[in-house]
């Protein structure tokens, strides 16, 4: 049996997320107490009706305890021999506050602080924190439409399982934040900008032009060369350890032409070596 357990921040997007898992055929249980989930297990592993990929929805709106159950519940897992695989999704705290206030839901914690919406999403963030810590798979919804959700749960779940690693390369804009569900962060603002150049300011690092002056650097194409070599070193160890999505963030100022452009070379080297790789420039359009 394919066990998924999704978790994550309240409002980040669960919903979304189950909706895309069951157009891949997953059988999905939303809302369910981490008690629960083992029976559930035992329930479709041995029913011959019920598809073997399942995938368990639980979070934090049952209350604080929730966190000591779901971690006992991972514990009783592992004795009753139940592989399972845990996706956790992310959102930033503005992105999530926003959420509430439009939807004008109320978040599961707000009665245990004072009715703070803030403080609300900040203790949220604190309490599971050592879940986040031990997921498989982070997503992270923040600027992502329901499209682009979906096409995520795709690239994770839906490619040929013999390739282990998912792996994202992805550039951003340091004056935008570091995306959450990084998990190796390179930044390459001390390489020449052209965003000084006044005829590539306003092109990015898909332009050719762009492209050529960022790696007519000797600083640049050295930089390049040694990241590759500790990425394509690095990346056996993650296989190893069972990692199952590993995000590679390149950042400069703005997130549109050097980190676009190393994002580029970097998947493209990793491709090379027949990983599967995507990209993602979050801050192409900023």
């Amino acid at each position: 049996m394919e066990l998924l357990i999704v978790t994550g921040m309240s409002g980040s997007g669960k919903s979304a997320v189950t909706d895309a898992l069951e157009d891949l055929g997953y059988f999905c249980a939303d809302n369910m107490p981490p008690a629960l989930i083992p029976t559930i297990a035992q329930f479709v592993n041995s029913s011959e009706n019920l598809t073997k990929k399942t995938a368990v929805v639980t979070d934090i709106r049952i209350g604080e305890s929730w966190v000591n159950d779901f971690l006992a519940m991972l514990v009783k897992l592992k004795d009753l021999s139940y592989e399972y695989k845990i996706l956790f999704v992310d959102a930033s705290d503005d992105v999530l506050i926003r959420r509430y206030k439009e939807t004008r839901r109320k978040h599961p914690l707000i009665d245990d602080c004072d009715g703070s919406l803030i403080h609300s999403v900040q203790h949220e963030r604190e309490l599971l924190l050592p879940i986040k810590a031990i997921a498989d798979y982070v997503l992270d919804t923040t600027s992502s439409t329901a499209a682009e959700c979906k096409r995520r749960i795709n690239e994770m779940f839906l490619e040929n399982p013999d390739n282990a690693l998912k792996i994202r390369c992805m550039s951003f804009g340091f004056k935008y934040g570091i995306p959450n569900d990084s998990d190796i962060v390179f930044d390459v603002r001390c390489l020449p900008n052209p965003f000084y150049i006044p005829s590539m300011k306003y092109k990015t690092g898909l332009d050719k032009e762009v492209n050529d002056y960022v790696l007519q650097s000797e600083q640049s194409r050295t930089v390049l060369d040694k990241l590759n070599d500790l990425i394509s070193y690095m990346i056996p160890l993650y296989v190893d350890e069972g990692k199952s999505q590993l995000v590679i963030s390149i950042g400069c100022t703005g997130g549109k032409h050097r980190s676009v452009c190393f994002a580029e070379h970097i998947a493209q080297k990793l491709k090379e070596q027949n990983y599967p790789v995507s990209v993602k420039h979050r801050d192409i359009e900023k």
